[in-house]
């Protein structure tokens, strides 16, 4: 496979991963799944703005993450976002990575 054909086929890959988080499955929350796979919608959000960075484009953190989101992250907390309960908190506690 060709490196273009490969970067194509990554990038396809990635934005199924978004629309699956952003639009199917807006009932997981980002603290299951940063206790379960160690990474969450933000983090990918991150992961495109340093993906920026390493080409010379400036971007904040809050267009990073308008950008992933679709929408401000603010708007995203209020129509999917719930209080972490008790367990998924100290889950997190236990499992956290370093940020």
């Amino acid at each position: 496979m060709d490196d273009q054909t490969r970067i194509e086929l990554e990038a396809a890959a990635f934005r199924r991963l978004q629309r699956h988080l952003m639009d199917e499955r807006t009932d997981v929350q980002n603290i299951d799944l940063m206790n379960l796979a160690g990474f969450c919608r933000n983090c990918l959000s991150r992961w495109y703005q340093e993906a920026a960075s390493e080409r010379g484009i400036e971007m904040t953190k809050d267009e990073a993450r308008e950008t992933y989101y679709g929408m401000p992250y603010d708007d995203w907390k209020n129509q999917f976002q719930t209080e972490a309960t008790d367990a998924q908190k100290a889950t997190f506690e236990q499992v956290k990575p370093d940020h």
